[in-house]
């Protein structure tokens, strides 16, 4: 049941035998050349439609925008910020929680967000309640480890085709993956991570200075199908449904063992 679609005496009759709430969080960002900005919000909100047919839970309006520093160089791009979504994500959370909810399950789109969901469920359990961090692209890994991808790769173009094919521009996929390395010796390997002589180093850079296009994995969009995509929707939104159900019974608060 989506908050935004009941009357505040049905919301009341909900909180008096309910405490869970699931909240979407994602991003307008860079996906490449041939994603739209939007792909971090359509894949939660595409699983909430479906989530809403299959459980009781409240639901509550989507934050389209989210932290993405790196990536605000690109055209359409619009940070938050970690601070800032921070505050919003508490000022939301709170409400929530002032109303009754306790379970708190975010159901998040982007990596960027993911430091600050978080701090919001230290936080949160601090008070005597409890947040559960849905990663969807990272539990569609665990489901189907075939389904593993980067930013805007295979994983994220199928989810998109699974939806709405026609916001894919395929004449955009391009060719193989091309870092931009620090040296010859210092090779770039993802958003953050660079190897020398073997080992691991983040250096932090923003993203058009580590590739043109803006899509960073090894899973390469040209490799996304729609029935992929389709079959890991359902999946992960079935997931998702069953997940609630046993979140439900956690203990709240700071629990030294089950």
């Amino acid at each position: 049941m989506f908050l935004s679609h009941m009357t505040w005496p049905q919301v009341e009759a909900y909180f008096k035998k309910n405490d869970a709430v699931l909240l979407s969080v994602g991003s307008i960002e860079c996906h490449g050349r041939h994603l739209p900005l939007g792909t971090d919000t359509l894949v939660p909100d595409h699983l909430l439609k479906t989530i809403d047919e299959k459980s009781d839970i409240l639901i509550a309006p989507t934050i389209p925008y989210g932290a993405c520093d790196s990536l605000k160089e690109y055209p359409g791009t619009i940070n938050l910020g970690i601070d800032l979504l921070y505050r919003l994500l508490k000022q939301i959370t709170d409400e929530l929680y002032r109303h009754g909810a306790r379970h708190f399950v975010i159901l998040n789109g982007h990596g960027g967000n993911c430091r600050t969901i978080d701090q919001i469920g230290f936080d949160l359990q601090r008070r005597g309640a409890l947040l559960a961090e849905l990663n969807w692209w990272l539990m569609a890994w665990d489901m189907n480890p075939a389904w593993k991808g980067g930013h805007g790769g295979g994983e994220e173009t199928a989810a998109i085709m699974g939806i709405d094919p026609s916001l894919v521009d395929k004449s955009e996929f391009g060719g193989p993956l091309k870092f931009k390395h620090l040296t010859p010796n210092i090779e770039t390997t993802g958003f953050l991570s660079s190897v020398y002589k073997g080992v691991t180093i983040n250096i932090p850079r923003v993203t058009n200075t580590i590739t043109d296009s803006g899509w960073i994995g090894p899973d390469h969009p040209s490799t996304a199908t729609e029935e992929w995509g389709r079959e890991m929707l359902k999946a992960t939104a079935d997931y998702i449904v069953d997940f609630i159900g046993e979140f439900k019974k956690a203990k709240l608060g700071i629990q030294e063992d089950i």
